[in-house]
């Protein structure tokens, strides 16, 4: 007790600080989004999320590059599908030539030790907008975890190492484990979307995908923000099923999320910093209002903090050169 114990002993210096800090950021934390659209010579910025950029496959090799020589040794890849392309069936998503199935070999061949993850989702081929097969204004399940399957097979010909379904379909993650077994995809991985909320930050991420839903919303199949049992719940569920990694989304507003996950599970967690989070830190320090840098750190420490073993961020690039 005070005066004997003074707790300021511990914080009188940067060294003793650094001493006895409880929470570690390395660049070796992060995971790295990557839009990829198709074309020649494109890196297209995204209005909505200042300093972030859409990558044609030439232009993709040099930022895998850039990404490896900050020591960033993990991607998550998305894309954008031209709208006809796009139908009810996810026929683009099984293209063995498909622009997803090009940028996985772009990035093997260009790093070929980087760990490549790929969106699995049927929202930026949907011409509804949507993560599944719609009939009748309704989201389809088992159809949807069908196509799932074999798109993940799909991204595991191409050399995928994860595959990242984020749809939260029921019972997706036994099906696809199943289809990549059968396919003698056994060393490939499933980092599930396990707790992903039907979240209003996700639309930047939306415009850079041309994915937002083109009618209704999201809620029959991602969760209620205003649940946190049922997070538990997806994610045994998942965990059961097959999953390696399991993932909260979006991010800051669910560290209750992630600490209740570390606190009831052995698998790896990740946690997805959106691309609203994003926006909003950017805007922010560009009107002067924050300090950009020091609040983009303590964010990434609050993820690591609450028990995320992996963080994706759009903020990958500019915090490993800090780090």
């Amino acid at each position: 007790m005070y005066p004997l114990t003074r707790y300021r002993r511990l914080r009188q210096s940067e060294a003793v600080r650094n001493l006895v800090k409880e929470t570690h950021l390395t660049v070796n934390d992060f995971l790295a989004p990557v839009f990829v659209t198709e074309g020649k010579g494109i890196k297209e910025e995204i209005a909505s999320m200042p300093g972030y950029y859409r990558y044609s496959l030439d232009e993709l090799t040099q930022e895998i590059k850039e990404l490896w020589n900050l020591g960033i040794k993990s991607v998550l890849l998305f894309v954008k599908v031209p709208d006809n392309l796009k139908d009810n069936k996810g026929t683009e998503a099984l293209n063995s030539n498909g622009l997803m199935q090009r940028a996985i070999k772009t990035v093997k061949d260009t790093a070929p030790n980087m760990l490549v993850m790929t969106d699995v989702a049927l929202d930026p081929f949907s011409s509804f907008g949507h993560d599944g097969i719609v009939a009748d204004g309704k989201i389809l399940n088992d159809e949807t975890v069908a196509v799932l399957s074999q798109m993940s097979v799909s991204h595991a010909m191409a050399g995928a190492d994860f595959v990242a379904p984020s749809d939260m379909m029921d019972g997706r993650i036994l099906r696809i484990r199943q289809a990549l077994d059968i396919e003698n995809f056994t060393d490939t991985g499933i980092m599930s979307y396990s707790a992903k909320y039907a979240s209003s930050f996700y639309g930047p991420f939306r415009d850079a995908l041309d994915s937002a839903p083109g009618f209704g919303d999201k809620k029959t199949y991602q969760m209620d923000f205003a649940n946190r049992e049922e997070a538990i719940r997806e994610t045994l569920a998942d965990i059961e099923e097959g999953a390696d990694i399991v993932m909260v989304k979006p991010g800051l507003c669910y560290l209750d999320i992630v600490r209740d996950l570390k606190n009831t599970v052995q698998t790896p967690i990740a946690v997805y910093q959106v691309s609203g989070e994003y926006a909003m830190l950017k805007a922010a320090a560009n009107k002067g209002w924050l300090d950009h840098d020091a609040v983009m750190l303590e964010q990434l420490i609050a993820f690591k903090r609450a028990g995320a073993a992996i963080i994706a961020t759009y903020f990958a690039k500019e915090a490993a050169r800090i780090l």
